[in-house]
Parts: C-alpha cells; sequence; structure tokens
C-alpha cells in the first residue's frame, strides 16, 4: 500500500495549486482519504477529507479556496486550492484509513493507517 503526493511548488498569494494523491496497493473508493500539513514548528494539522462514502469535508481555515475530490479509475484523490495565503505554506500530505470514518475523528491524524511522503508548498511574493 502506497501514497504519493506531489504537485507542490512556489505560488505567489492568490495563486492557486493542484495537489495530487495517487494510491497504490488497494481500492482507495473503500477508504477515507484525509489531506494534512504541516508548516515549520508547527504540528500537523488536517486539510480537507472525503470520506468513505464519498462525503467531502473542509475545515474553516480552507473552506470555499480548497476542494477536494476523487478520480475512482485513475485511485487519484486531490485537492484544488485557490486564493492561496502565505498561511497555506507548509508541507501536504495525504493518509488513508479504511472504511468510513465518524465525522467528529476525520481531523486526527492519528486515526489514519497510511501516509504518503509529503508534498512541499510555498506561499510567497
Amino acid at each position: 500500500v502506497q501514497l504519493q503526493a506531489s504537485g507542490g511548488g512556489l505560488v505567489l498569494p492568490g495563486g492557486s495549486l493542484k495537489l495530487s494523491c495517487a494510491a497504490s496497493g488497494f481500492t482507495s473508493d473503500y477508504y477515507t482519504i484525509g489531506w494534512f500539513r504541516q508548516a515549520p514548528g508547527k504540528g500537523r494539522e488536517g486539510v480537507s477529507y472525503i470520506n468513505a462514502d464519498g462525503r467531502k469535508f473542509y475545515e474553516n481555515s480552507v473552506k470555499g479556496r480548497f476542494t477536494i475530490s476523487r478520480d475512482n479509475d485513475k485511485n487519484v484523490i486531490y485537492l484544488q486550492m485557490s486564493s492561496l495565503k502565505p498561511e497555506d505554506s507548509a508541507v501536504y500530505y495525504c493518509a488513508a484509513k479504511y472504511n468510513r470514518l465518524p465525522v467528529g475523528v476525520l481531523h486526527q491524524y492519528n486515526v489514519y493507517t497510511y501516509w504518503g511522503q509529503g508534498t512541499l508548498v510555498t506561499v510567497s511574493s
């Protein structure tokens, strides 16, 4: 089982990036997928989640700016990020947990079983 995150880079404030999380070794539509991020000197925080039942959730800090989606044919999960701010700068990770998760624990990174290696997003002028 592997997750590989990609798509990070340097972007101007107000710009957009699309992150990808390629899943291999399992069928991602049976899993809950979460995007997390970790800025230097800070803890890992949840960003957005797509539950195994297809429902999507966003943390308040990114609601209205980020969109999570899943391509079941390609086994890839995307995070479209728009109106980026300097405070969005972080290493972004995707994570997976088999089956549906209760909404109240989606943000808890320690409930996820599999993790990708992370991709760096830098928002700066």
